[in-house]
């Protein structure tokens, strides 16, 4: 199936750059201190502590505040209204932090510029899309997550991110090395994921095969221990090998082989170093063990949802001066393998990346635009739309509630499986980095690890709980309900309906758990602050969370019903 994709005009990469600037602004800073308006199709936004009033034109309003706009951010001046270009808007960011927060972060500005530059890159080179769909969809967002104010950074001190950018549809063979066997640090449960890495190349006696991105051999090159190894033949470098790896969306995990293969990459993604710690490798194997009751148990319940698992991971591991294996080169070549779709996809069923099917613009086939077709009426979105809820939910809350797992359902870590019409068959989770175990139900199993892994793979019961209402709720269903909502506004409120009734559905069955019975009652959903988690530099694992009015009260839906409108939600103006 092909689809036109030019009918649909893209915002140009200032426009989108300042877009995303006021959502930040919207949800962590000016709509919590009570400092918008929605009046004469425009949102107003004063940057509470500046003082700047900002207006910008909408094309939708939305139930959760998540607004859809249009053209350029305008300022008020003593002659008028002024547009501002992004620079000038990320300037009032800028001073608007270090005046809430007392700090200075001499890396925004820098950031939110190579931000730009990535939009644009994109915009400017965008290859005609291969013949697969799956890997189109992964390779499609060329705005990025659109509440992160610097979603297309990449800063690395060497290389050209485009030659290894899923934007660019980049496909490369990786850097083959051979290390003595017993430089190779390594641990699996699965003899085919083993022979997988075994099989990509081919290694000298006594030497393993060590797979590596090519960027990441570029940036570690240099150095001393792995120069040494290399001239006294402990590491031998094979040069690029096998067949090509495609980028996926997260840019350091490759596909090929039939398999996935998640690197480490020194290279600082949006808000991270993208490089697997130490206890990230030990953690995936061990997760995927430990998970293994659970998920089983799953999986014969909703036999239409899985996980993706990561059996296996491979290193290097030459010592240092301490006789320990040098942190840098162990955790920078550190890889996990990840299963690939055979055994687990139904046959028929055409796997998409979340965040391509519920993009705010369409650039791929994978769309949700394209997979309901330009005609489909509201109630044809309204069914597949329910018959979607009923996949994702359910599992989800099932993890969390019946094993204590808190899975990490964001748009990038969910596949949605349609069938040849497009209809919704079958979901995918993947990426165990972020999925987390709730100590009260899982205290032997984490009292059976070390602690350095144990740690980090623990959340609290609300912390937890928090997590999934924020990737299931705020992040992935109402991204793609919005998708939905920007093709029929009127519908709105029934989609938000049918998320409530899904919920609803869960809860009678399963004796109605508290925590889902006040998330029913309407109480504030929480929503990720990366906007302050980035200006305080603070790693992804201590983001903490703004509190959003939420659409599942009873109230707002009602009136939405009444209205057959989509209410605006930001809260009525106020200099508070």
């Amino acid at each position: 199936m092909t689809h036109d994709l030019t009918d649909h005009e893209l915002p140009t990469p200032d426009d989108a750059v300042a877009h995303t600037l006021l959502n930040c602004l919207l949800r962590e800073v000016s709509g919590p201190e009570h400092q918008t308006a929605v009046t004469d199709g425009r949102l107003l936004l004063r940057l509470p502590r500046r003082g700047v009033l900002l207006r910008v034109a909408l094309r939708r309003t939305s139930l959760l505040g998540a607004h859809r706009f249009t053209g350029p951010v305008e300022e008020e001046r003593a002659a008028g209204w002024v547009p501002l270009a992004w620079r000038e808007l990320a300037g009032h960011v800028q001073d608007e932090l270090e005046l809430r927060t007392g700090t200075v972060n001499e890396e925004f500005l820098d950031q939110l510029t190579s931000s730009h530059a990535g939009v644009r890159a994109g915009l400017e080179n965008r290859p005609a899309p291969g013949p697969d769909r799956y890997l189109e969809s992964e390779q499609a967002l060329l705005f990025g997550h659109r509440f992160h104010p610097a979603p297309k950074s990449r800063s690395a001190e060497r290389g050209d991110w485009r030659a290894y950018a899923p934007e660019s549809r980049a496909a490369f063979r990786l850097r083959h090395l051979a290390v003595r066997r017993e430089l190779i640090a390594e641990s699996s449960l699965d003899a085919s994921a083993t022979a997988l890495l075994d099989g990509l190349g081919r290694a000298p006696v006594g030497y393993r095969l060590l797979p590596v991105h090519p960027w990441q051999y570029e940036l570690l090159a240099d150095h001393p221990l792995l120069r040494g190894a290399l001239e006294r033949g402990d590491v031998v470098d094979l040069g690029p090998g096998g067949e090509p790896f495609a980028a996926t969306a997260s840019v350091r995990t490759l596909h090929g082989a039939g398999a996935f293969l998640k690197f480490s990459l020194n290279v600082r993604i949006t808000n991270c170093l993208r490089k697997n710690a130490a206890y990230e490798l030990t953690g995936a194997v061990a997760l995927t063990r430990l998970l293994a009751p659970a998920l089983g148990d799953l999986a014969e319940r909703y036999p239409n949802a899985a996980m993706l698992r990561e059996p296996a991971f491979r290193t290097l591991a030459l010592p240092g001066a301490d006789g320990l294996p040098d942190r840098t080169l162990y955790e920078g070549f550190g890889l996990i393998v990840r299963e690939g779709f055979a055994g687990v996809l139904r046959p028929g069923v055409t796997p998409l990346l979340a965040a391509a099917v519920a993009d705010e613009h369409p650039t791929s086939s994978a769309h949700i635009s394209r997979l309901l077709g330009e005609d489909a009426e509201a109630g044809e979105a309204l069914a597949w739309w329910t018959d979607y809820l009923r996949l994702l939910v359910p599992p989800v809350l099932a993890a969390y509630f019946d094993h204590g797992v808190v899975l990490e359902p964001h748009l990038q870590n969910v596949l949605i499986g349609v069938d040849a019409a497009g209809r919704p068959a079958q979901v995918l989770f993947r990426d165990l980095e972020g999925t987390k175990l709730v100590p009260d139900r899982n205290a032997a199993l984490l009292a059976a690890l070390p602690p350095e892994v144990a740690g980090p793979m623990a959340y609290d019961a609300e912390r937890g709980w928090d997590r999934v209402v924020y990737c299931l709720l705020v992040n992935h269903v109402a991204e793609l309900l919005a998708a939905l909502a920007d093709r029929h506004p009127e519908a709105e409120g029934a989609l938000w309906e049918a998320v409530r009734d899904t919920l609803q559905e869960y809860a009678d069955a399963h004796g109605r758990p508290p925590r889902l019975r006040a998330l029913l009652a309407g109480v504030p959903l929480p929503a990720k602050a990366n906007l302050l988690t980035r200006w305080e530099r603070r790693p992804d694992r201590e983001a903490g969370y703004v509190r959003l009015p939420s659409p599942l009260a009873g109230s707002v839906l009602a009136e939405a019903a009444r209205l057959r409108l989509p209410a605006a939600r930001t809260p009525a103006w106020s200099s508070r």
